[in-house]
């Protein structure tokens, strides 16, 4: 990923809020990443006590505890920090707080679609935004941004291209207007999905020149056995280029816990334990307890058909000899609702032994 935003002439702020494991934060940053996006406060804060010091919260700020993080964390000189404004209530409550805390906080007007999530709707909205920026003193204007994963449809892609071109233009006329407080304002968006029609939006030469662009996908760290791996099959076939495909390197291993029926295994894997929301897990292998982790056996036909809070229900596929006490790996969708529910995670070799634990922070 990191080479194929450079190669667009962008640059990467992954999103954190996938994993919160600043170890991986540390790994992104390493490779290139120009700073890390993060969607709350909190976050923020447990990104910068493990050392990021360039944060785009994609997400307003609201709310004076909130705001008190953040204010503290400024109180480093080396912390770079930009959040989303969509509403002058909001742009009047943080020039207020900043200003009383004698400090100037960067902000950036977040534009988004009719019935989708956050963001300004119309151009004049924007506008009148940025003049209502332009008038506290404690906040600095540094870009433009929005978040296309919000379009879908049969017409997502057209969809999608239209919005990104709306977003660049609308930082244009910002930036002829004088708005801005960077003489090379952000432009920002790009979820996981659709980051190589955002990317193409942002490589135009005017772009480029004027601007600095930045994509945020955040779930291609470990990708993932479901939507965002079909997101990238959509992706390869509008980018026939690119030489290498994202690989899914999250897993999950639970015990088979019961076998109380022929063809049916409940596995000691839940809610509570692996997403849910965007489809369930995907079996893909068996490993026997004792056994070394690399024979590990074929199991895809098999098929997880509910889950509970504790209790996944699995379809034993023909053929498939299963046994209680059976270690099972799955493949997950939405890697984001994975993390959250683990206290550390671990990174493993090619042979399945562990290499070194990672503690979450969410």
């Amino acid at each position: 990923m990191q080479r194929f935003v450079t190669d667009s002439g962008a640059e990467l702020a992954p999103h954190g809020k996938t994993s919160m494991v600043p170890a991986l934060f540390r790994r992104q940053l390493d490779a290139g990443a120009w700073g890390m996006t993060l969607a709350t406060a909190v976050q923020t804060q447990a990104a910068c006590a493990h050392g990021v010091r360039r944060v785009l919260m994609a997400n307003q700020l609201v709310g004076a505890p909130n705001m008190a993080v953040i204010a503290d964390l400024l109180a480093d000189p080396m912390f770079e920090f930009h959040c989303m404004v969509d509403h002058p209530d909001n742009v009047a409550a943080l020039g207020q707080f900043f200003a009383a805390r004698g400090l100037r906080l960067n902000v950036m007007i977040e534009y988004g679609v009719p019935g989708g999530r956050c963001g300004c709707r119309t151009e004049e909205q924007v506008l009148a935004l940025a003049d209502a920026v332009q008038a506290q003193p404690a906040l600095a204007l540094t870009g433009i941004e929005g978040y296309e994963g919000v379009i879908h449809g049969d017409h997502a892609i057209d969809g999608i291209k239209a919005f990104a071109a709306s977003l660049v233009r609308l930082a244009v006329d910002l930036q002829d207007k004088g708005a801005f407080a960077l003489d090379r304002p952000i432009v920002t968006a790009s979820g996981s999905a659709w980051y190589d029609l955002i990317a193409e939006a942002f490589d135009a030469r005017a772009v480029r020149e004027r601007f600095l662009s930045v994509l945020r996908p955040g779930s291609y760290v470990v990708h993932d056995h479901g939507i965002y791996k079909d997101a990238q099959c959509c992706v390869l076939d509008r980018r026939a280029e690119l030489s290498e495909a994202l690989r899914p390197a999250l897993e999950v291993w639970a015990h088979v816990q019961s076998m109380p029926e022929p063809g049916f295994a409940v596995i000691a894997m839940g809610k509570r334990d692996v997403a849910y929301d965007a489809g369930l897990p995907n079996p893909l292998l068996r490993y026997k307890a004792g056994v070394q982790p690399a024979s590990g056996d074929d199991v895809s036909a098999c098929k997880v058909t509910a889950v509970m809070d504790q209790h996944a229900f699995m379809t034993v596929a023909p053929g498939c000899e299963l046994k209680v006490g059976d270690i099972i790996s799955f493949g997950t969708s939405h890697p984001c609702l994975t993390f959250d529910k683990w206290r550390s995670v671990c990174l493993v070799d090619n042979d399945m032994r562990v290499i070194e634990p990672f503690s979450t922070y969410f």
